[in-house]
């Protein structure tokens, strides 16, 4: 049984020093050469204006929410378009299409909730 797992072991031995070797070699050939220019804070090209620990605004997260939700969305949609052909009967395929349509819905509900709580707007 355990020489099942004699190529896995293989493959992340080697992977692990590659990864090591390669950092090493980095490390050793790259210039070290730091100075005041390289060591300053960066900012879009310019000083920064205020201290970069400074919070953000809690809508910058409710937007970052959405986009991961409805990019889980379309993560799920396209697989389900491709296989929906390939379910063997109409009333197979009609079950897959509502679940589906149910799934959209609870999206669609909960984008319209943070359209309405004004998550979206930016002042």
């Amino acid at each position: 049984m355990l020489e099942n797992y004699v190529p896995v072991m293989i493959f992340l031995i080697i992977a692990g020093l590659l990864g090591v070797v390669l950092l090493t070699l980095g490390f050793l050939f790259s210039p070290h050469k730091p100075d005041s220019e390289k060591l300053s804070s960066y900012e879009c090209g310019f000083e920064a204006f205020e201290d970069t620990r400074s919070r953000f605004d809690v809508r910058y997260y409710l937007v970052a929410i959405l986009f991961i939700i409805f990019d889980l969305e379309i993560a799920f949609l396209f697989p389900w378009a491709v296989a929906l052909d390939d379910f063997a009967d109409k009333g197979t395929q009609i079950f897959a299409l509502v679940a589906m349509a149910i799934f959209v819905a609870v999206l669609v509900i909960g984008f319209i909730y943070e359209w309405k709580k004004g998550a979206l707007e930016w002042d």
